[in-house]
């Protein structure tokens, strides 16, 4: 299909969807990567089951947020900048994150939070350049 044939919200969320199948499987490897190499265990909160609904479900809002970037803001640098300080602020608050009394545990929870955020913010930061890229935009969507 011809490039212009598509409307913004919809290179804007399918791009978003496109990022977050990709982050999904980066997270999932991630995740099993992350845990073979420091024998963390607990997988409560962060699992194969959350890491493919949230990622995919947050990837697709953002899409419809870089949407709404463009209606109101018509810059990208605008939003990249958003979502690396916004990466930066969660990493940051991640150092604070106390969810098990043993030390070792909490520190595995926090290296795999971080991790998984770290790739989430960098792929919402880099969707711009999807949504821009006419290479893009002919073979995947």
């Amino acid at each position: 299909m011809n490039n212009d044939q598509h409307s913004i919200f919809f290179k804007a969320m399918m791009t978003g969807l496109f990022v977050g199948i990709i982050d999904t499987l980066i997270c999932l490897t991630y995740n099993i990567t992350y845990r073979n190499f420091t024998g963390y265990l607990p997988s409560s909160l962060i699992n194969v089951s959350s890491l493919i609904f949230v990622v995919n479900l947050l990837l697709t809002v953002i899409g419809l947020v870089y949407y709404l970037f463009l209606r109101t803001f018509r810059r990208d640098v605008i939003y990249v900048i958003v979502f690396l300080l916004l990466t930066c602020f969660l990493l940051w608050k991640t150092t604070g994150i106390h969810r098990f009394m043993d030390v070792k545990e909490n520190s595995g929870f926090k290296g795999l939070l971080g991790g998984i955020i770290l790739i989430l913010g960098i792929s919402a930061s880099c969707l711009p350049f999807l949504f821009r890229s006419k290479k893009f935009v002919d073979a995947v969507i």
